[in-house]
């Protein structure tokens, strides 16, 4: 693998990606809309291996002129929250789910020979077991969800000896990123609490498992090495800590130790609530998270100290669903 076409390259995700794949020798080619800002690869923006593209994945001829060349394709690009999905299910869904069949078609036709497809955990929908498995039925509950794991079962299809698809189920992932989002349970109790000395949470016994940013990256890095033979066709959990809203309130307020921090529960309607297993990745991968959440909640307080974060509150570029409503995007 040489040369790694990553789309949403700019994203939360890609902004912390990005500079690993540079790093470790890729030619790296960026498609992103660039929504949330034109600087978030300032720091590698002149490095001769990186190509940014700005441009919206649905469009099919920048995706045939660019793809050409490419070994590998990393697919993070979408609308990648339920709210920001539901704020214009069309727009969403032309993203999400109608581009990913060109995509696909394209990457065989060019020679890509590795696709590998950041899905999501949410597709487990609400589970009792103790532990979420892969080959557990999926029942997504949103259309975000949904369309993940149609896309899912659309790439496993296109799985060939020429073409290898490889599918990740992330948990939210924690953590800072050049490209912020404070719109991940980490990152909001986080941001809460740092800017209002205060806590909300909403029902606090749903369990959230989670990653840290560093690790769901170093995954997608380490992705491009494994051997065809153990990801040809497969499908990983990648999780780590699975608590409680309540208990990883409990951990932000712990790990920022800061006097006068409040914990306020209140009532909610959002019943998510999962325990994913990811025993699989780590006993046929062997890959396992080397950072925490309480790791995540530190690294962003010290992003908060050094002034990285201004107006978090307030500031659209950290919400999906703010930038959304005022960009507009057709």
């Amino acid at each position: 693998m040489k040369t790694v076409f990553v789309t949403g390259g700019a994203g939360y995700v890609g902004a912390v990606l990005v500079p690993k794949l540079l790093t470790a020798g890729y030619a790296v080619k960026v498609i992103d809309l660039y929504l949330y800002g034109d600087d978030v690869l300032e720091g590698v923006k002149h490095n001769p291996r990186l190509t940014q593209i700005r441009g919206d994945i649905r469009d099919v001829p920048l995706l045939e002129k660019e793809i050409p060349g490419c070994e590998a394709i990393i697919h993070l690009a979408c609308i990648s929250n339920d709210p920001s999905y539901e704020l214009n299910p069309n727009l969403s869904k032309s993203i999400n789910y109608d581009a990913f069949f060109p995509l696909v078609a394209i990457a065989k036709k060019s020679g890509v020979k590795r696709f590998i497809f950041a899905s999501s955990s949410s597709v487990y929908g609400v589970k009792e077991t103790p532990n979420v498995t892969e080959d557990l039925p999926l029942e997504p509950l949103t259309d975000y969800s949904k369309y993940k794991a149609l896309c899912e079962e659309h790439l496993l299809k296109a799985q060939n000896k020429d073409f290898t698809v490889l599918i990740l189920r992330p948990a939210t992932v924690c953590g800072y990123s050049p490209r912020l989002r404070l719109d991940l349970t980490v990152n909001i109790l986080t941001n809460h609490a740092m800017a209002n000395s205060r806590i909300k949470v909403f029902g606090g016994e749903q369990r959230r498992p989670n990653i840290h940013i560093e690790d769901v990256t170093d995954l997608y890095v380490e992705s491009l090495n494994y051997p065809t033979g153990k990801i040809a066709g497969k499908i990983f959990n990648a999780g780590y800590e699975n608590h409680t809203v309540r208990q990883i309130a409990d951990l932000v307020k712990e790990n920022l130790a800061r006097p006068g921090i409040d914990i306020v529960v209140e009532p909610s309607n959002d019943n998510r609530s999962y325990h994913i297993s990811s025993e699989k990745i780590k006993r046929e991968l062997g890959f396992a998270p080397k950072h925490t959440i309480a790791e995540a909640v530190r690294d962003l307080k010290s992003a908060f100290d050094a002034g990285k974060i201004p107006n978090s509150m307030t500031e659209n570029r950290y919400y999906n669903i703010k930038t959304m409503q005022a960009v507009n995007l057709q």
